[in-house]
């Protein structure tokens, strides 16, 4: 299995609205400009969302 991202463009989207990052992604052309510390905020979240998405499923 490759490493390359499994997180959809939108999620990524729009977590970094979220947290406030999506103004270096636009604007500075692309992810390659955001902080080590911000992606590991974004996957961090990404992982929350994931997580309570599985709790939703197993509970139906």
């Amino acid at each position: 299995m490759s490493r390359k991202s499994k997180m959809s463009e939108a999620l990524k989207y729009e977590i970094a609205k979220e947290l406030g990052v999506f103004d270096t992604v636009s604007q500075d052309g692309g992810w390659g400009n955001v902080s080590s510390r911000d992606c590991g905020n974004i996957v961090t979240k990404a992982i929350e969302i994931a997580e309570r998405s599985l709790g939703s499923q197993q509970m139906k």
